[in-house]
């Protein structure tokens, strides 16, 4: 359970992060209302999930690609998981969720701005999603 925890909380971050580093990355909420902060557990959550159930599927699915291009398509893989969660996030009823989340202007305009937006912001979440692990998840030290 601590470890959802932890893995929503430092996808919480790296959206934030993202949204504030990557331009045409769109986190639209109210710093003042706390409903927009759940909104975006909420999003960390749905992130979460993602990656964790569909994310291992399609990397099987694309290992043969994986080995041709020494690995790249791990960010397009990213860049897609990101993406869906966008789609994911607004289907969401507007009652229920009151925050805006776009990639490019995906959704529900789609083209390669969504694409490009999405393969760098995915970069982002990741390099800041490592450095939080690192610091707050702690490793087993084997052999000491």
């Amino acid at each position: 359970m601590l470890d959802l925890v932890v893995k929503v909380a430092v996808n919480a971050v790296a959206l934030l992060v993202a949204a504030n580093v990557v331009p045409e990355f769109r986190l639209a909420f109210h710093t003042d209302k706390p409903g927009d902060w759940l909104a975006i557990v909420v999003i960390a959550l749905i992130f979460a999930i993602v990656n964790s159930y569909i994310k291992p599927i399609v990397k099987i699915i694309a290992l043969p690609i994986g080995f041709m291009t020494m690995g790249l398509v791990a960010f397009v893989i990213n860049a897609a998981m990101l993406l869906g969660t966008a789609w994911i996030v607004n289907q969401i009823p507007s009652s229920t969720l009151t925050i805006g989340f776009t990639l490019g202007h995906y959704p529900p305009t789609w083209g390669y701005e969504a694409i490009g937006c999405a393969v760098i912001a995915a970069i982002v979440i990741s390099i800041v999603g490592t450095i939080l692990n690192l610091i707050l998840v702690p490793r087993k030290v084997v052999g000491f």
